[in-house]
């Protein structure tokens, strides 16, 4: 299916996907169901397959220039997607109950919170950073409204949970759970509320550096186009 109707439902189901499953309850009910790790997988398989029909869907969309394409332009992905990597890999499986995307909530350290140390909400920074800077170098309307799109999903998100939190939490829980924390990425750092300790995990690093290589080696062949500048 092909078009702006493609492209539209692409996007709904997209959408759906992931406000129906981050509902409170219905998350409980998934999580109770098939655990918090099957939810996690569960909910990473159907969000990837998902993004690829809506990749498929905006790019099979009507053409409608809106600014002009420049060859520097496809510096700005390229600069941003190791930084994205760096941050889903030290995200997903970390202790953070601030936020999508953590695992061992009982082992988060107020004091030691890791990458919540740099942002509470690393994945949807790491959803933000993508679109925006894939938005540079894509200047037709569909895939404008693709990534501008994922860029205000992203940013709402983290104001949508950090309220949620807030209030379910309680202000006294949720001043110390986020005490050495910030939603904006190293303000705790250059605030002086929160230091990095110990070496960073270089597993972690490792994963990041593996996965960009593949997203760069698989972009042409799966999106048919060459990242490459």
């Amino acid at each position: 299916m092909s078009g702006w109707f493609g492209f539209a439902l692409a996007y709904a189901a997209f959408l759906l996907s992931h406000a129906i499953p981050m509902r409170p309850r219905v998350k409980a009910r998934l999580a109770s169901a098939f655990g918090q790790r099957g939810y996690l997988i569960g909910y990473v398989a159907v969000s990837v397959a998902l993004l690829a029909w809506l990749i498929h869907a905006a790019n099979n969309a009507p053409y409608v220039p809106l600014w002009s394409y420049a060859p520097w332009q496809r510096w700005v992905p390229n600069l941003a997607m190791p930084v994205v990597c760096l941050l889903v890999a030290f995200a997903l499986g970390a202790p953070n109950p601030l936020s999508f995307g953590g695992a061992r909530l009982q082992d988060f350290d107020p004091d030691r919170p890791g990458i919540a140390g740099v942002t509470r909400h690393p994945i949807l920074w790491a959803l933000a950073l993508w679109a925006g800077a894939h938005l540079v170098p894509n200047g037709d309307l569909a895939h404008a409204i693709l990534f501008a799109g994922f860029v205000i999903m992203a940013l709402s998100g983290m104001r949508a949970i950090d309220r949620r939190n807030r209030r379910r939490l309680g202000e006294a829980e949720w001043a110390r759970l986020t005490a050495r924390t910030s939603a904006v990425p190293l303000s705790s750092l250059i605030g002086g509320r929160w230091r990095p300790r110990g070496m960073p995990d270089l597993r972690r690093i490792a994963i990041a550096v593996v996965v960009w290589a593949a997203l760069l080696a698989l972009h042409g062949p799966i999106i048919g186009v060459s990242p490459l500048p």
